[in-house]
């Protein structure tokens, strides 16, 4: 039988998987999205629980453009001029006119020279930053970065990378010091918004401390940093975690995924950087982009984004989360208070997150549980993530859920 002597290993290992709490188990699958209706925001059906209805609130879509007409309705409109998909990577053939003014408006937007697209967000941060690590590279990183960044320094083999503890800027400054004293190039990487926890790096301090030690180094001290999370979903028109602290990177990455509710990633930087990322980068060379449509699609949401309707969804998703927030410390529910739509509602057991998860799915809302030993014991946490097509009717339907877990516990 072929794969006879791998199919017990591979089933094995997703079996500890399993008994260890990591899997990620079944999917849930979509079966249909009713649109807003009354005091109430979209609804999801899922395959196999009949006409259930769920309240989605562990989506990325911070401001609801995946659903919002006039999105749909540009990507329709560039699917019927260009295609429903690109025909080949960019260098052959596959570059459409919605795909350079994607670009060209994301490096407007964020102020920047120039702007480059992937197929994901994922795609971008491992596109950007193994190329631009050498021999001579040390790279230093958060130690909650996401898992994009972790993989993109094991695959790019630094001279050296170091870890620093959460935040902790006083251990940056020391990676730092030591770093410029043997290294040509200095990259440091954070997120912007720590996905798990809606808190964001002190960028302006980073950037500081980058700064400090940019002169030392034969090839710059360079600030990367991946702000997906961000953009489209703080600062007081959109533009992320350097908005919030009045700092700016060196490169920035972000998505058309979340915020933007497309599909894609990005980075925008100087004109040099981006031309050689062109020529370098095997995940844009030799992958196809994202479609004209979705290209479209993602350019329209940018325009809604940078407008004074754009301005009217990024307050009424801080309303929202002020009001979730608000509710859950009324509840005695624990969670980190922050300018972000993430919400973590600290739970600190595994089997009691567990529970809430199941409690809440019974009672049509979809959440993601955060348990050991994805995470340290005590830390387990449940991620609430508002969006602007909730209404303030699903913001409370969900608090009364919460509130009658403990009459079921």
């Amino acid at each position: 039988m072929p794969l006879d002597k791998l199919v017990p290993v591979l089933d094995a290992h997703v079996a500890k998987l399993g008994e260890e709490g990591r899997a990620k188990g079944a999917e849930p699958v979509v079966a249909r999205v009713l649109p807003p209706q009354g005091d109430r925001g979209p609804r999801f059906m899922l395959r196999g629980e009949g006409d259930k209805l769920f309240v989605r609130m562990n989506s990325n879509s911070y401001l609801g453009m995946d659903l919002r007409e006039e999105v749909i309705r540009a990507e329709e409109q560039g699917c019927r001029a260009f295609g429903a998909g690109p025909g080949a990577v960019r260098f052959i053939s596959g570059t459409y006119e919605p795909h350079v003014e994607l670009e060209r408006r994301l490096a407007a937007f964020h102020g920047r020279e120039a702007g480059m697209i992937f197929n994901s967000a994922y795609a971008t941060i491992l596109g950007v930053l193994v190329p631009l690590i050498t021999r001579d590279t040390i790279v230093i990183s958060d130690e909650l970065n996401h898992n994009c960044i972790i993989n993109a320094m094991r695959l790019a083999r630094p001279a050296d990378k170091v870890v620093y503890p959460h935040l902790d800027m006083e251990a940056l400054d020391r990676a730092c010091a030591l770093a410029a004293a043997r290294a040509e190039r200095l990259i440091v990487v954070t997120d912007g918004i720590f996905s798990m926890r809606g808190n964001h790096a002190p960028l302006a301090e980073i950037a500081r401390i980058v700064r400090q030690y940019d002169q030392k180094l034969e090839e710059n001290a360079i600030l990367v940093v991946d702000d997906s999370h961000g953009v489209g979903a703080c600062g007081e028109t959109g533009r992320g975690t350097e908005e919030l602290t009045g700092a700016r990177s060196d490169l920035l990455v972000g998505t058309l995924g979340k915020g933007f509710g497309v599909n894609g990633g990005y980075v925008v930087g100087p004109d040099a950087v981006i031309g050689f990322l062109r020529e370098t980068a095997p995940l844009y060379i030799y992958s196809n982009p994202i479609s004209p449509g979705e290209a479209a699609a993602a350019t329209t949401a940018l325009e809604i984004v940078d407008s004074p309707l754009g301005r009217q969804l990024l307050d009424r998703l801080v309303s929202l989360t002020k009001r979730f927030e608000q509710g859950l410390d009324h509840l005695g529910l624990v969670t980190i208070p922050g300018d972000h739509p993430v919400v973590p509602v600290m739970i600190g057991d595994t089997k009691t997150t567990r529970r809430l998860v199941d409690h809440l799915f019974e009672n049509g809302v979809l959440v993601t549980g955060i348990t050991y030993p994805i995470v340290p014991r005590g830390d387990e946490t449940i991620r609430f993530q508002i969006n602007a097509d909730h209404t303030e009717a699903d913001i409370d339907r969900v608090l009364e859920v919460l509130a009658g877990f403990g009459a079921t516990a």
